[in-house]
């Protein structure tokens, strides 16, 4: 399966992902006398990984698999309740996910967004992004905002599925679901309704984004925060503010711009045909400024000088003279004296003279603790003494 070599070097080129990899080549139903023990250089550590340090993983990909008896059904409904817990969950599904032995048919049924119809469509077609996809994270910017039709190299084999929950984000036959991104209790499911997005990679008849839509859906499912569908953000502009929120909803939206004054404005955010809502706010005002949406919040500052710290970038001695002044000090410029001597005074005192300046001594601290530790025990230091009372008492004698 070309596919197979996709996945890994999509994973092995992040060094961030350490990837445990496991390929069945032996099927059970081959029977040819090879003693069990000779099957494998290693047993299937089923047990150790999903059940064991089933936690311990950010993602679960099942490529192609299909129920053969390698797995029970108690390992597989782990599964079920670690993306129910906060996991993450990728099927790549291939011919197997519409027979009778379907990963549907499986505890995972009640996680997976797609229903097999047991059709499965080998003809040519190519995948195309749904109106949500193109305001969805994952598929967003595939196409170009002015291309309705995509140019890439076509696919020849789709599972037909039925969806009740979920978001569709690309179609293939028909408009029928290709790729299917699903919320589930505090976790996350994908479905790849087709084994053939390999082809991209291989360039067939031109490719397509392949690798770029495999590491947004990886990183996704992995709750990458640039990935998130639901985002408000501010940042400078020319003339003061650009708001933009990211999200699903494709209706203009009210946000709240509260000013470093304490003064607030009504800003309505219509989306633009990226999926992307935008806004401009014009302001001469300097200070942090505060954007939410009753339920996101984000702060900026605008880009206006600050007229006071960069009213003037040349280093001068004149802003903090009559601060120095005023605590009885004074300012020197190290190239005019460099070996000036720094002194502690009182408070109170002339803080500066010729050649140096002075520190006050504020007596400013406080004690934390005291602690104590005796260099001897008390009955080894007894027995030192003894010891050198004895045998000052024996040099006496001599003497």
């Amino acid at each position: 399966y070309p596919g197979l070599r996709v996945w890994r070097n999509l994973l092995k080129a992040d060094p961030a992902v350490d990837l445990v990899h496991f390929t069945i080549l032996r099927p059970p139903e081959k029977q040819d006398g090879t003693p069990i023990q000779e099957l494998a250089l290693i047993a299937f550590p089923a047990r150790e990984l999903f059940e064991l340090k089933l936690q311990e993983f950010d993602l679960i990909i099942f490529d192609r698999y299909s129920r053969r008896g390698l797995l029970p059904l108690v390992y597989l409904d782990n599964v079920a309740q670690y993306v129910e817990q906060g996991g993450a969950l990728l099927e790549a599904a291939g011919p197997e996910f519409a027979q009778p032995s379907s990963l549907f048919r499986t505890p995972l049924a009640r996680v997976l967004p797609g229903r097999p119809s047991g059709e499965v469509i080998e003809r040519s077609f190519t995948p195309s992004i749904t109106d949500l996809g193109r305001r969805h994270p994952v598929t967003r910017g595939l196409l170009d905002e002015d291309q309705e039709t995509p140019d890439w190299g076509p696919w020849f084999r789709q599972i037909d599925a039925e969806t009740d929950a979920g978001e569709v984000v690309m179609a293939g036959v028909a408009d029928r679901p290709l790729l299917v991104l699903q919320r589930v209790s505090e976790g996350r499911v994908a479905q790849l309704l087709s084994d053939q997005h390999w082809l991209w990679e291989r360039g067939y008849e031109g490719g397509g984004p392949q690798s770029q839509l495999l590491r947004r859906l990886v990183h996704w499912l992995m709750r990458e925060p640039e990935l998130e569908e639901e985002q408000l953000g501010a940042r400078p502009s020319a003339d003061g503010l650009m708001i933009e929120r990211r999200s699903l909803d494709p209706e203009p939206r009210s946000v709240t711009l509260t000013g470093p004054d304490g003064s607030e404005a009504e800003i309505t955010l219509t989306p633009d045909s990226d999926g992307i809502a935008r806004a401009e706010f014009e302001t001469d005002k300097p200070g942090l400024f505060t954007v939410t949406d009753g339920t996101r919040t984000a702060y900026a500052a605008s880009r206006v000088i600050p007229p006071i710290e960069l009213a003037s970038l040349l280093a001068s001695r004149d802003p903090l003279l009559p601060v120095a002044e005023a605590s009885g000090g004074d300012v020197r410029w190290l190239d005019d004296d460099p070996s000036v001597e720094l002194r502690r005074v009182e408070p109170g005192r002339r803080a500066h003279g010729r050649g140096w300046i002075g520190l006050n001594r504020n007596n400013a601290y406080t004690v934390a603790g005291l602690s104590r530790t005796s260099l001897l025990p008390a009955w080894a230091a007894m027995l030192i003494l003894l010891g050198l009372a004895s045998w000052a008492w024996y040099r006496e004698g001599k003497a």
